[in-house]
């Protein structure tokens, strides 16, 4: 009778354990169908994620748009060229180019063509902002969890450290570590990182700080949960929201800060094709040559736009507060 009554109980059990399991797929289904239905009211929404998807595949397939060593070789006899009749600049000095070929958005300095030059600088661009935002992603999930929930002296100190960085300003840091690492796609890309984790670090801290207190993380404490299953599988699954959305919005931002090192004369070498340098290129031309900041500066605000789009987006859309 006994044996009956636990099975009993197992069996309503495992069916509550069920229906719960269910009901919670079925709210994340729901809230999935929201947020996509909220997306598509948002054409701000949809324009960012057009460019940042369309800049994200341009960049992964761009070898195989355009020759990937184009970038490597000059061409003299077409330097600082324009043979596109779409567009008059009304200026008296442009060179024609030789030849039948036609460059749609002329051609630079050594006579390379300028829209391959871009394609060809977007998967530098992205590639290193993806990389400085993730990295400081990582760092400040680690640091910042370790800091809010530890507390005390670790808390102190890690704190002390962000202050630290945050005391300069970031770009006159970072010109500052290129200066002594020297010129290098790698120490463009740590001397970024460097002056980038603090903020991640301080997001992290705060929302585990506001977490951690709520009564559900009380709950599982007080029925035994180590601090380590606490921390990494419910509180900070829960104060993940708002760095997911400043990892986006960080993308444009990084793109602007290496564009600007880049122009200020850190690029590793004077042909690399990358959007900053070769705006750089063109100061000295822009009398003659204005297609050169034209184009590829514009490539950067449109790209870092899409993204700060995107991220709004995104915070809109994860944000109940902000929903509407």
């Amino acid at each position: 009778m006994l044996e009956e009554r636990e099975k009993d109980s197992t069996k309503v059990d495992e069916e509550i354990r069920e229906s719960a399991r269910k009901a919670a797929r079925s709210g994340r289904v729901a809230e999935i169908r929201f947020a996509l239905h909220l997306a598509r009211k948002n054409p701000l929404v949809l324009i960012g994620s057009a460019i940042a998807v369309i800049s994200v595949f341009l960049a992964i397939f761009s070898g195989n748009v355009v020759n990937p060593n184009a970038w490597k070789f000059a061409n003299l006899s077409a330097k600082l060229c324009w043979n596109n009749p779409a567009i008059n600049w009304n200026l008296q000095n442009i060179a024609p180019c030789p030849g039948t070929v036609i460059h749609p958005l002329g051609t630079d300095l050594y006579g390379r063509d300028v829209l391959n030059m871009i394609v060809l600088g977007l998967p530098i661009d992205l590639e290193i902002s993806f990389s400085i935002v993730l990295s400081a992603f990582a760092i400040g999930i680690v640091l910042g969890s370790v800091a809010a929930y530890a507390g005390g002296v670790l808390d102190e100190a890690i704190l002390r450290i962000t202050d630290i960085f945050f005391a300069f300003p970031s770009l006159v840091l970072a010109i500052v570590l290129l200066t002594v690492l020297g010129r290098s796609l790698t120490n463009l890309t740590l001397s970024v990182l460097i002056v980038w984790w603090p903020l991640y670090v301080r997001l992290v801290r705060s929302q585990i700080l506001a977490e951690k207190e709520k009564p559900y993380a009380e709950a599982l404490r007080a029925t035994g949960a180590s601090r380590f299953r606490v921390l990494f599988l419910h509180i900070l699954p829960n104060s993940i929201y708002p760095v997911l959305v400043q990892i986006t919005l960080d993308i444009g931002g990084v793109i602007l800060v290496f564009s600007s090192l880049m122009f200020l004369g850190f690029a590793p070498s004077p042909l690399t094709p990358e959007l900053g340098k070769l705006v750089s290129d063109g100061i000295s031309f822009v009398s003659i040559a204005p297609w050169l900041i034209v184009f590829p500066g514009l490539t950067i605000v449109i790209v870092a736009l899409g993204f700060n789009l995107l991220g709004d987006g995104i915070r809109d859309i994860l944000d109940p507060r902000l929903r509407r």
